[in-house]
């Protein structure tokens, strides 16, 4: 999951993903210009690494720069899709579109989201398996927290902290 909050340890993040993952780009707050130019050098960048890359509600940009999906996209662009989901009804609503993939959050505290109550292990997996599409853990998320996840068959897990090295933060 990319933000602005990254600033140039954006590049330091990536560096670190791990073969077989993926990228999320949001850079909403950004002006179109430098974020059209800026999704376009990290599709590059996925494509040398063999990774999926999702571009975050705007299909003429995930279409523009050959994205593998667009993330929570406002109306049907014929590209595959990814859903945000935090509830069970979020879930249901995402399983009867089609999504081809979800995010559960927050799954543990997170300062994404200060003061939201964590839905845990339990009921991140309870949500998961009602969206019936591979499912991403997010919030408070690190390799370590996954491996909880992972039995429960969550799919992978994204964050923004953990890539930084902030995880403690």
């Amino acid at each position: 999951m990319t933000d602005e909050r990254m600033g140039e340890r954006l590049w330091t993040a990536i560096d670190r993903l791990p073969a077989e993952s993926g990228i999320v780009f949001r850079h909403h707050s950004t002006p179109p210009d430098t974020r059209a130019m800026l999704a376009e050098r990290i599709a590059e960048f996925c494509r040398r690494q063999n990774l999926t890359l999702a571009v975050a509600g705007d299909a003429g940009l995930a279409r523009s720069i050959g994205a593998d999906l667009v993330h929570n996209p406002t109306r049907s662009s014929g590209l595959p899709f990814s859903r945000p989901i935090h509830s069970m009804a979020e879930a249901e609503a995402a399983n009867a579109e089609g999504a081809s993939l979800v995010f559960v959050s927050a799954v543990f505290v997170t300062r994404s989201h200060p003061g939201r109550e964590p839905l845990g292990v339990a009921k991140a997996a309870e949500i998961a398996r009602a969206a019936a599409a591979p499912a991403i853990a997010l919030g408070g998320m690190t390799a370590l927290n996954f491996t909880q996840l992972e039995r429960e068959g969550f799919y992978g897990w994204a964050g923004i902290d953990a890539w930084l090295g902030d995880e403690g933060a």
